[in-house]
């Protein structure tokens, strides 16, 4: 049997050394390399028995299968997430902070795909580390899902539970609920470790790929938002899922950051109730609700998540500052493109924000990362400082360079086809190329920050 002794992980890119440093020499990333353990077995050359490989069998891309036959969950917004439907063998990681409702997303999940599976003989089986059986019978109850046909059970031993697994025959759905308090016997390590997630989760992949299961695990996440555990974890599944949301709020936000099976940065918007997670159909309404009129320093942007067209109300507020340095406060967007919104606004147009407290806020708790809501940022900026608001029938959307200049975005006719849905009569926006253009919507064209500027009837003498 093989020696274990201690070696150290980087939980970033999941770099292994024989000794501890503060920085990792592969990534470059500080204080992330943590203590795991693993094999002293001898390396091959060194006392270790040489084996021989085999042939492995080479095939070209236009191969004869069929595509594999998704299994819809039942909730919309989560197949959508998903890229239609769970993929047979596939391995999906979902994380979320504490008590975002990971769980309760997961088993009324586990419950519609085990009513619509008890019909072609397959199973569904939630394995839970964390929670007895009589807590998990208590949350189904509350769901009012205690007659839907799904198999528990309370384990955290990865060898038993791929055994037991096997014996069950077609399953049509796995989720194992948290992969951070799995462990296997394979290693000396304690649960929760960076050499136990990345091992269970090793074993719990394979199972999956060998069996065509799909597999749902459920991850923790540090203080930073990240998964907890070796990054490798998340480059061995097939998809990444992250649950958002504030848990005083009712509203959470599911996002997939990597999909082998479908786009990526998708997203569903679910609603907190007593009877669990409800799926909201109309996002964009829910985003703009309760706007108020005539309110310098409000705009609306014309949003794309994945494939789905979102509008938000990006609101903006700059006050006088009584410090030396004034604050810059985002939520929602990201602080330094916040930054060179505001130099290219000075810098180019002659608007001076020095001296004043810049507050942006992206309402209804949404996070935008896409670079063509500038313009946005910038109008709403705009109308913050000259007092004069936007009227509330137009939408806002384009990438700002640093001469100044608005760049065209993509798929603009599907963003203008959301507003004109919704009500809007006027896009200010940049080129749209050939897009087919709904006639509903006027399009004022942006091609310089001067060109809003002039567009809104302010003069940077007014700012």
């Amino acid at each position: 049997m093989a020696r274990t002794s201690a070696e150290y992980v980087c939980n970033k890119c999941g770099n292994v050394t024989s000794k501890w440093s503060g920085k990792c020499e592969a990534c470059n990333e500080w204080n992330c390399i943590v203590e795991g353990s693993g094999s002293s077995a001898p390396p091959i050359g060194r006392g270790a028995k040489k084996t021989k490989g085999q042939s492995i069998t080479l095939s070209s891309l236009a191969g004869q299968e069929d595509q594999p036959e998704r299994s819809t969950s039942g909730i919309a917004e989560l197949d959508r997430v998903l890229g239609g439907g769970l993929v047979p063998g596939s391995a999906t990681l979902i994380g979320g902070d504490p008590g975002i409702g990971k769980s309760t997303l997961l088993l009324q999940a586990a419950a519609a795909i085990g009513k619509q599976s008890a019909q072609k003989d397959a199973k569904v089986v939630y394995i839970s580390g964390e929670e007895a059986l009589a807590q998990l019978r208590m949350r189904a109850a509350r769901l009012g899902l205690s007659d839907a046909p799904v198999e528990l059970a309370s384990e955290t031993n990865v060898a038993d539970i791929c055994k037991t697994l096997e014996k069950e025959g077609k399953l049509a759905l796995v989720v194992i609920d948290s992969i951070q308090t799995m462990w296997s016997p394979a290693i000396e390590a304690a649960p929760g470790t960076v050499s136990q997630v990345r091992v269970a989760g090793q074993e719990l992949i394979h199972f999956a790929k060998r069996t065509d299961t799909p597999v749902i695990l459920v991850g923790h996440v540090t203080k930073d938002g990240q998964i907890a555990g070796p990054r490798v974890l998340e480059h061995m599944v097939d998809t990444v899922v992250y649950f958002e949301g504030d848990r005083g709020d009712q509203y959470r936000i599911l996002r997939s950051i990597k999909n082998r099976f479908g786009p990526a940065h998708e997203m569903g918007v679910f609603e907190m109730q007593g009877a669990g997670l409800m799926e909201v159909q109309n996002p964009s309404a829910l985003f703009l609700e309760g706007r108020d009129e005539d309110v310098p320093g409000a705009a609306v942007f014309a949003g794309l998540e994945g494939t789905r067209p979102l509008l938000v109300e990006i609101q903006a507020l700059a006050a006088p500052s009584s410090l030396a340095t004034p604050r810059r406060a985002v939520v929602g967007w990201d602080n330094n493109r916040l930054s060179m919104v505001l130099a290219v606004l000075e810098a180019r147009c002659g608007m001076s924000f020095a001296g004043r407290d810049v507050f942006l806020n992206v309402a209804g708790g949404m996070r935008i990362n896409e670079p063509a809501a500038d313009l946005a940022v910038a109008a709403a900026l705009i109308s913050s400082l000259s007092g004069k608001p936007i009227a509330k029938d137009s939408v806002v959307f384009g990438e700002i360079s640093l001469s100044g200049a608005v760049r065209p975005v993509s798929q603009s006719g599907v963003r203008l086809k959301e507003a004109e849905k919704l009500g809007f009569k006027l896009a200010y926006a940049p080129k749209t190329g050939n897009a087919e253009l709904p006639k509903g919507v006027k399009i004022k064209q942006i091609d310089d920050l001067g060109a809003l500027i002039a567009a809104f009837g302010v003069t940077p003498n007014e700012a």
